[in-house]
């Protein structure tokens, strides 16, 4: 076969693929197809292929990469999502404000910011990665964000039902815990002044308490005043639990600060089928050992005892000696002591100093009340202040009072002995510690809720309410891909070595040959979740055209590596276009 050009007297020349062959000593040949509308580069590239030559040549000339978007993080975080059918979750039927919401809580995990930063990820101009297209959201704007927000907020009642559903049955057991965060900006009705915990003492803040099941995956969170108590909030949490989610019998984990006396008075006691768990305060306990109904004499070869006392009627105390954490309250009263008296001197010395001495009960009060505020020691020193006279000494029948209860601490509970025993009990209180891991990452590590810009309560919430979202996925996420992360992929095996649930809590010897070599047990790198995320972002998808042909530009992904190709099974997802 070949291309015949036939020359038109009158017109443009016709194009012609042909056949020839011979019979005898004649040449004869036929028309097989008219290629006159052709366009010239395929003509050439078809007459190159007839000759037997490369239509292509230069294969790195041959075609051109216009543009590459990070893809494979995009792809493992969606994809487990869909998985996880958290898009059901939020509406069941597709729309674009959904579409936008999923935009975000993945975005939240990929690339955490505002959500002008999130349009602008998501734009076809400015795309950070493939999340706008895959979605079919890269002509959004913020405004479209906000009122995605609005219509999302609207919905948490029926998405954390659904959480509820699946996370949470009767009789089980339920962790509450609150944090603060600070905030930007003054006109938010949510935003006041109150305890920080992330030492922004004259900064704005709010408040949120979550939810989890005893394995510390999230359910519900809900957002107060920065203001508000972290004992106010309880009467909320027992509400959604009873009746909103429908639990007959349950649990409830809260940390001392929370489930107080006047809280158990008022909120939990009246409510049928609600059991707690918490821990007593530093004075009461102390108020148990003046009574003898606690003899630290207990735990002279043990470390657990349970115990009664008329002051708890119908309740279980489960005391817990732990050598370790006594140590370290020492060694910490010790250097605030030091502390203390560094500072108690100076005040000292302003005192009896010969030219412009520190004069006035007040003045010299106020100096001493600074000291005080600062290192949290005052109980343990003896003050004398006068107009013009300081002293201060160490109140040692206060610090050997002390001293003696380092180590202690009680559980207390309402939940019978037929259903949890004493280790039970003492390993489910521990279990908060799930909790404050999902607020390390919602606040610092992963998620990075602040700042908080929103103005209108409404939008705060909603911003809570999808990095927490977001935080779901990353607890799954997690569980998944435990063996190629640091995370220990082997806990029970990590609990067989615990001497006792009062020791401190053992990583698994996996655990710990990971730690040792950086590697997993097959030799690949291993990662932190950042960092896998980051190594996964390699997989791009590329935007290819080609230059010799001139046909349509076309995509091609990036081959992963083994250590991704695993990641990727592990989430039980597929890295495609």
């Amino acid at each position: 076969m070949y291309i015949e050009v036939v020359p038109n007297r009158r017109s443009r020349p016709a194009v012609l693929l042909r056949e020839g062959w011979r019979e005898g000593t004649k040449v004869c040949k036929r028309t097989l197809a008219n290629l006159s509308d052709w366009e010239p580069q395929r003509v050439e590239a078809l007459g190159a292929v007839l000759k037997g030559q490369s239509v292509v040549g230069d294969i790195e000339s041959a075609f051109e990469i216009v543009r590459s978007r990070p893809h494979g993080h995009v792809s493992a975080v969606l994809g487990t999502l869909t998985r996880l059918k958290l898009d059901q979750l939020v509406a069941r039927s597709r729309s674009r404000a959904r579409d936008l919401c999923v935009a975000m809580i993945v975005a939240r995990l990929l690339s955490p910011g505002s959500k002008l930063a999130v349009t602008r990820g998501l734009s076809a101009e400015t795309a950070e990665s493939t999340l706008g297209e895959l979605l079919g959201v890269d002509d959004a704007d913020e405004d479209e964000c906000y009122a995605a927000m609005d219509w999302l907020l609207e919905r948490q009642g029926a998405i954390e039902d659904a959480l509820a559903k699946r996370h949470l049955e009767d009789g089980a057991l339920v962790l509450y815990d609150v944090t603060s965060t600070y905030f930007e900006g003054h006109t938010c009705p949510l935003a006041k002044l109150g305890h920080s915990r992330d030492g922004k003492k004259d900064t704005l803040q709010i408040v949120i308490g979550l939810l989890t099941n005893g394995e510390g995956c999230p359910v519900a969170v809900e957002v107060f005043d920065g203001n508000t108590g972290d004992p106010k909030t309880v009467a909320s949490q027992v509400r959604t639990l009873q009746p909103r989610f429908g639990l007959k019998r349950v649990i409830l984990v809260g940390d001392r600060g929370l489930i107080t006396d006047a809280r158990i008075r008022e909120d939990l006691s009246t409510v049928e089928g609600l059991d707690w768990i918490t821990a007593l305060r530093a004075p009461a306990i102390a108020a148990l050992v003046e009574a003898e109904s606690l003899q630290l004499s207990f735990f002279d070869e043990r470390d657990l005892a349970e115990i009664s006392a008329p002051a708890y009627p119908g309740e279980r105390l489960v005391v817990c000696k732990n050598p370790l954490l006594a140590k370290e309250r020492g060694r910490k009263r010790s250097e605030l002591l030091a502390a203390t008296e560094r500072h108690l001197d100076v005040v000292a010395k302003a005192v009896a100093r010969a030219t412009r001495p520190l004069r006035g009960q007040a003045q010299i009060g106020l100096r001493v009340g600074k000291v005080m505020g600062r290192f949290k020691m005052a109980k343990h020193f003896k003050l004398t202040i006068t107009d013009d006279g300081f002293h201060h000494e160490r109140d040692q029948e206060a610090i050997r009072a002390e001293t003696s209860l380092d180590g202690l601490y009680v559980i207390r509970t309402t939940v019978g002995s037929e259903r949890l025993t004493p280790e039970q009990v003492v390993h489910s209180y521990k279990r908060l510690a799930h909790v404050a891991r999902a607020f390390r990452s919602l606040k610092t590590v992963d998620l990075h809720i602040r700042p908080i810009h929103h103005r209108k309560a409404a939008r705060v919430r909603a911003h809570v309410l999808l990095c927490m979202l977001s935080y779901y996925l990353e607890w799954h996420m997690r569980r998944a891909l435990a063996p190629i992360l640091f995370d220990d992929d082997d806990k029970p095996a990590g609990e067989a070595r615990r001497a006792s649930v009062v020791a401190p809590a053992q990583r698994s010897s996996r655990a710990e040959a990971k730690a040792a070599t950086k590697r997993t047990s097959n030799g690949d790198s291993l990662h932190s979740f950042t960092t896998l995320l980051r190594d996964l972002a390699t997989v791009v998808k590329n935007r290819v055209q080609p230059r010799a042909l001139g046909a349509a530009p076309f995509d091609l992904v990036t081959r992963p590596t083994p250590n991704q190709k695993r990641a990727f099974d592990l989430l039980s997802v597929t890295c495609s276009q």
